[in-house]
């Protein structure tokens, strides 16, 4: 059994483990109505009572199916209409692959507020230029690394402030399923897949703890199941010091659901904690997720959480936005000057995936 203080910690934690939002949601216009915005941002907004209040796509017929379901004023295949007809304080919900952020983000107007969906670009040279377009446009711009406002992720970050798992020397990730890729067209052909478009939560969640990391060593291949795709399979150790070990090990081509596992977890010298990913077991349609703690020693159990990473968490990123633009809060996790940070460590792990390792040497 826990005692009394510690009891009353973690509850104290679970209680102000709730994303900042804002008092009165500025209208959102969602540029991209792709899979992500059907199944992630649109329920997440409804559930969240941010209106929305236009919707762009270069398809016409795919824009307006959504904009009847949801009951949003305007679909358009024109970005200038839709900022053209939007309220002045709107706020711009970029969800367009990768590659098409540097043709949208210069359509926007100067000062504006802007939610970049992950990456932020293909490479590391993309995400610096987007990231000059917005200083010298004077965009306040995040991108949506959503995963550190997940309820389970939220809660543990709250937990660890408290003190109840010591001093932290050791997170994992650990992300063995199977995830049917060809739900993305555009990702059949990408040269780089695992880290960047997935893996790539996973390093920005590590940074959201530890910060950056000293060095990356990173190994990433490809499933001879799966022989048209980039690689799927990867392996990242981010270096934090002589005590710290820190290590994202991912496998999507995991067939065996009785052994599939999606987890973080955190072990400290006074407690440790277990936090399940649901979303990717029995991907799209998941498992919820959950969260566990057990002090140094002692038993796990289950700690009360709600709502999983998709769709609740894409309320957190929005939110923050939201929330740091009407003055709310004073810091805005995820901005595109801290989320470079993340694209560098993601470049380093592709640099290290292609330079590093030491040879065995025969005699």
């Amino acid at each position: 059994m826990m005692n009394l203080d510690l009891e009353n910690r973690l509850q104290a934690a679970l209680r102000e483990a709730v994303p900042p939002l804002p008092g009165e949601p500025r209208p959102i216009i969602i540029i991209g109505a792709g899979g992500i915005v059907q199944h992630a941002h649109l329920p997440a907004y409804r559930n969240a009572g941010f209106p929305v209040a236009a919707l762009v796509d270069v398809s016409q017929e795919k824009a307006a199916a959504l904009a009847r379901e949801y009951s949003i004023p305007l679909a358009t295949v024109s970005v200038e209409t839709a900022i053209r007809t939007a309220p002045r304080d709107a706020i711009f919900d970029l969800a367009v692959p990768a590659g098409a952020i540097l043709k949208v983000l210069p359509l926007l107007p100067d000062g504006a507020a802007v939610l970049i969906q992950k990456p932020m670009g293909n490479t590391l040279e993309e995400a610096e230029q987007i990231l000059e377009i917005c200083r010298s446009k004077g965009l306040t711009a995040a991108v949506n690394f959503q995963l550190r406002y997940s309820s389970v992720m939220l809660a543990a970050k709250k937990i660890a402030e408290s003190g109840a798992l010591g001093q932290i020397h050791d997170m994992e990730v650990v992300v063995s399923t199977y995830t049917p890729w060809d739900l993305w067209d555009f990702l059949a052909t990408a040269p780089r897949l695992e880290i960047l478009y997935h893996s790539i939560h996973y390093v920005d969640l590590v940074r959201a703890w530890f910060g950056n990391p000293q060095k990356v060593l990173a190994r990433t291949v490809k499933n001879p199941q799966m022989p048209s795709l980039s690689a799927t399979k990867s392996v990242i150790a981010l270096d934090y010091g002589d005590w710290k070990r820190v290590y994202i090990a991912t496998n999507h081509g995991h067939l065996y659901k009785d052994s599939q596992r999606s987890y973080v977890q955190w072990e400290g010298t006074e407690g440790s904690l277990h936090a399940v990913m649901g979303l990717n077991l029995d991907y799209p349609k998941g498992v919820p997720d959950s969260l566990r703690f057990a002090p140094a020693g002692g038993e796990w159990q289950t700690l009360p959480t709600t709502g999983n990473w998709v769709p609740d968490a894409f309320a957190g990123s929005m939110g923050a936005l939201q929330a740091y633009v009407t003055g709310e809060i004073d810091h805005l996790q995820s901005s595109v000057e801290d989320a470079i940070d993340t694209m560098r460590t993601v470049e380093a792990a592709y640099i290290s995936n292609e330079e590093d390792g030491v040879s065995i040497q025969r005699r």
